[in-house]
């Protein structure tokens, strides 16, 4: 079995989309898609993007993805990088393609001397929460967080 993790390519978007959905789907938030191929192509591989995504490939196939932007963090003075998706198609899962993913992730942020590396998962997810603590990962329970979107975010900014 060999895998690969690789830069993903404009000509990648309809696949990280159609992952996208699937990683929608087992969150049960399918219906929350909007986005579709032209927009992932724009945000993700335009020339000025703050967003990168990754591509885990096992034997030649699409086995999952990663979409991760640099954050900062005023307390470190550093740098350091959200994770935003790690997504890992079922019949790929237990392969260690998700922990390939994030240790490429991770030396990212170590080469690019990163004060830390993040990211968010549902409080119900449990075969991923026990695969954070399995790497050492620790939970924030202190920090609650707060999203504005859509009509709210129109209607705050033009209050």
């Amino acid at each position: 079995m060999t895998t690969i993790i690789r830069q993903a390519q404009r000509d990648d978007a309809e696949l990280i989309l159609t992952m996208i959905k699937e990683l929608a789907e087992y969150e049960k938030a399918l219906h929350e898609v909007v986005t579709g191929r032209e927009e992932i192509e724009r945000s993700l591989f335009a020339a000025d993007s703050a967003s990168e995504a990754l591509i885990c490939e096992i034997d030649g196939v699409a086995a999952g993805y990663a979409v991760f932007f640099t954050s900062y963090s005023t307390w470190l003075g550093k740098n350091g990088i959200y994770l935003e998706d790690l997504y890992i198609s079922p019949q790929f899962r237990g392969k260690k393609a998700g922990k390939l993913l994030l240790q490429h992730i991770a030396k990212l942020a170590l080469a690019r001397h990163c004060g830390r590396l993040e990211w968010s998962v549902l409080d119900w997810n449990q075969p991923a929460i026990d695969f954070y603590q399995s790497i050492g990962a620790i939970a924030q329970d202190e920090w609650v967080r707060y999203r504005l979107e859509g009509k709210s975010l129109v209607d705050f900014a033009n209050a």
